[in-house]
């Protein structure tokens, strides 16, 4: 079975600090699958992640528009469209709009991690659903 589903309609996530929103095309509630999570991101110019890491989780962005930093403990690069980013489990990271508003890919496995916030606070980790509701990342 084939799941086929369309942007508009899916429920979008607006971040709780400013500036992202994501939508799910694959998640537990969609697929009532844990093995991975993958959607596509929104970042206004100047919008973030906080500087974080994943526990038990492999990471990876495919930058479509846009152009901005990804940042690591070995420094911060400039990435854009066409750019794939890979981010093993455990290593920190966060990936900012610095040049202009950046659209991607993103695709996170296993969907069983725990997120911990290094530079930012738990406000971070909080995504108001648009038809209501609040979703938490863990």
């Amino acid at each position: 079975m084939a799941y086929i589903f369309q942007e508009d309609k899916l429920p979008k996530l607006i971040s709780a600090v400013p500036g992202r929103e994501r939508t799910f095309f694959v998640n537990k509630e969609l697929t009532h699958i844990d093995d991975m999570l993958a959607g596509i991101m929104h970042y206004v110019k100047g919008g973030s992640s906080p500087y974080h890491l994943h526990k038990n989780c492999e990471h990876f962005y495919f930058i479509m528009e846009g152009n901005g930093t990804v940042e690591s403990e070995q420094g911060s690069r400039d990435v854009g469209p066409g750019d794939m980013i890979f981010i093993p489990a455990e290593d920190k990271h966060r990936l900012r709009a610095s040049k202009s508003p950046l659209f991607y890919f993103e695709f996170q496995a296993p969907n069983r991690f725990v997120t911990t916030i290094l530079d930012g606070t738990q406000d971070d980790l909080r995504w108001e659903r648009v038809e209501g509701g609040v979703w938490v990342q863990t």
